[in-house]
């Protein structure tokens, strides 16, 4: 039986790994760019959701801005009839507060009026002040969320380029090219491509 010269051998063993190489490679090239979408996917969905919440904070800081103002124009009444002693007007005023107003009002005579006035208290709490807060914090927790997810799918599209440089590597070396030249090629690219791997399982995956 015949046996292949030991150069022969060391070049059939370099073409199959030739072969592993660009097909592992041509996967994790193809992986990248689905992970890479679907964290661009993800980044779309947050921005369209931070943006959402910002614009209901909006309308939500703009009811509570109407609502003040109401409170501020009638309780500029009461103590206009405050000032005049005209208590039978005052409290004509007083029973006409807003609900939110008169816990504030309250708590802000029972304390003996120390504050300015009702709007200084704790207790004054406007509709949709609190929703406004809820919202923006929303909003910002989604625009980060949406700059992590950008920052994911660029991390998986360079890692699409490392892998790009393993199969142009791993291409050169079977090449007609030297012999020592084609092993230092595919030695580089399997070096390339296990670094590649290794980034690889660090990064978080979207399905």
């Amino acid at each position: 039986m015949a046996v292949d010269p030991p150069q022969t051998r060391i070049s059939r063993i370099q073409d199959i790994v030739g072969v592993f190489v660009l097909s592992i490679t041509a996967v994790l090239t193809a992986w990248c760019g689905f992970e890479s979408s679907k964290w661009g996917g993800e980044m779309s969905i947050a921005f369209s959701e931070a943006s959402g919440a910002r614009i209901q904070a909006a309308s939500a800081e703009n009811e509570a801005r109407a609502a003040q103002q109401f409170d501020l124009s009638v309780y500029a009444q009461w103590v206009l009839a405050e000032g005049e002693g005209d208590t039978e007007l005052a409290q004509y005023i007083q029973d006409r507060f807003q609900p939110w107003f008169t816990v504030a009002f309250d708590a802000w005579q029972a304390d003996g009026m120390i504050e300015n006035a009702p709007f200084a208290r704790d207790e004054y709490v406007p509709p949709g002040e609190v929703e406004a807060v809820e919202l923006n914090e929303r909003a910002d927790a989604k625009f980060a969320e949406a700059l992590e997810s950008n920052q994911r799918g660029d991390n998986y599209s360079l890692l699409t380029v490392l892998f790009a440089l393993v199969l142009f590597l791993t291409a050169m070396s079977q090449r007609d090219v030297r012999t020592w030249i084609g092993r230092v090629l595919l030695s580089l690219a399997l070096v390339v491509m296990v670094v590649g791997v290794g980034i690889l399982l660090t990064f978080p995956i979207k399905i």
